[in-house]
């Protein structure tokens, strides 16, 4: 049996942490100041397994700085008509942390300011040593 693919299931993947810079940033930088502003703003390291995104003024603009092995990658997006939709994010915060299904919903359009997350049941996480003293026992 195929298994169907799910947002939980693209969140769940040992990618890399995303991380959203909330405040707008000159689309002229480069990767050396992206680079400064990944420090400054998110206090990260730029070339950790990370991706760090930045928003234009305008909200019809995004550039991502990624580290790859030996050098940045910089990938950017214009929209044509429109502004991308972020999350609300918390008074005072400079940065946020998204989930790989919230990048995707970005970039494919989807305002997410009106999705609302449904509480749902979660079994409780077991570690190792809870494992352990299960066998022992």
């Amino acid at each position: 049996m195929i298994g169907l693919p799910s947002l939980r299931a693209l969140d769940r993947t040992q990618g890399p942490r995303i991380w959203l810079a909330v405040e707008v940033t000159d689309m002229r930088c480069g990767f050396d100041r992206l680079a400064e502003r990944v420090r400054a703003v998110i206090g990260q390291d730029p070339m950790s397994d990370s991706l760090f995104i930045f928003r234009s003024r305008r909200g019809d603009r995004l550039k991502i700085l990624l580290w790859d092995r030996d050098g940045f990658v910089l990938w950017y997006k214009r929209l044509e008509t429109g502004v991308f939709k972020l999350p609300r994010v918390k008074d005072g915060a400079r940065s946020v942390e998204l989930r790989a299904s919230e990048l995707a919903m970005i970039l494919d359009g989807i305002d997410m300011t009106k999705l609302k997350r449904v509480p749902r049941y979660e079994r409780g996480a077991r570690t190792r040593q809870d494992n352990e003293e299960k066998i022992a026992v």
